[in-house]
């Protein structure tokens, strides 16, 4: 299995960190920030879950463009294998 060692960026982490803290970020953006943050400084992975949440998001018109970065964030460290 290929191991993708991309990690979560400062800007996206900070991103998720205020996302977690929001009382009115949405349950589907707080998923997002708690998987990016989770990878940040990680070799942790995303889920197929996770992963098919966040092309979900990514294929939407309905989220904010800073979820779609967090979603963005999720699928580009996913596994490579995967992928494919």
């Amino acid at each position: 299995m290929s191991k993708n060692t991309k990690q979560t960026s400062s800007k996206v982490a900070k991103l998720a960190s205020e996302t977690l803290s929001n009382s009115n970020a949405s349950a589907i953006a707080k998923r997002l920030a708690a998987s990016a943050l989770a990878q940040a400084h990680s070799t942790k992975q995303t889920s197929a879950e996770m992963e098919t949440v966040a092309g979900k998001v990514l294929q939407s018109d309905k989220y904010s463009e800073e979820t779609k970065a967090l979603a963005a964030s999720v699928v580009s460290q996913s596994n490579q294998v995967r992928g494919n």
